[in-house]
Order: C-alpha cells, then sequence, then structure tokens
C-alpha cells in the first residue's frame, strides 16, 4: 500500500530555518508529482511547494525567496527547506503525492497524504 511520511517539522524563532523531509513508498515515485501543503488553526489547506516528476516546482507567493523544494528521486524522497521563518508560516505541513503531470500548486487530484509535520514559529 503507498504511502507518504513527513518529518522534521518542530519550533523554531522567527528568521530561523528547517528542512521538512517526505519518504515515499508502496509507489513508483518518478511517477508522481510531489507537493507540500500547510494548514494553520482555522484556515483552509493551501499550497506551498510542488514539484512535478521533471522537477519543475511551483510557489506559493508567501514561499518564493524562502522555501525551496527538492526531490531525490533515487530515494523516494521530498524535501522543502524553509529559511527566514515567520510567525505566518505556522501550520500543519502535508506532504502528497499525485500521479501524473501538474501545472499548478492546488490540492486537487492528490493521492496520497501524509499525516503532517507541525511547524511553530515564534517571534
Amino acid at each position: 500500500q503507498a504511502q507518504v511520511e513527513e518529518s522534521g517539522g518542530g519550533s523554531v524563532q522567527a528568521g530561523g530555518s528547517l528542512r521538512l523531509s517526505c519518504t515515499a513508498s508502496g509507489l513508483t515515485f518518478d511517477d508522481y508529482a510531489m507537493g507540500w501543503f500547510r494548514q494553520a488553526a482555522g484556515k483552509e489547506r493551501e499550497g506551498v511547494s510542488c514539484i512535478s516528476w521533471t522537477g519543475i516546482t511551483y510557489y506559493a507567493d508567501s514561499a518564493k525567496g524562502r522555501f525551496t523544494a527538492s526531490r531525490d528521486n533515487a530515494k523516494n524522497t521530498l524535501y522543502l527547506q524553509m529559511n527566514s521563518l515567520k510567525p505566518e508560516d505556522t501550520a500543519m505541513y502535508y506532504c502528497a503525492a499525485k500521479k501524473g503531470l501538474i501545472r499548478d500548486c492546488k490540492s486537487v487530484g492528490y493521492n496520497y497524504w501524509g499525516q503532517g509535520t507541525q511547524v511553530t514559529v515564534s517571534s
């Protein structure tokens, strides 16, 4: 059974950095686009960064210049390097996998979702 699992969340002060990882199993990783999504308390889930199987990456405006998504297909792993973190980045971060092509970072159509990892940024 396919699954994805996030790790690397935690608590940091504003201006700090975190690196999230997402490991996939039970699927052919190369066939899937991968995405990072987040949901803050009382808010809707939003796309943070999504990366196609070819490596084309999409970022939310809030993430541009601060976050970098990457994937290692040999390790079936997706990463999100988050720098210059702000309190408004506080949220549960989810990894998800979608078979096929993507042209944006909307959450529609993602087949597999992780349980999430909490990121808390204090001011």
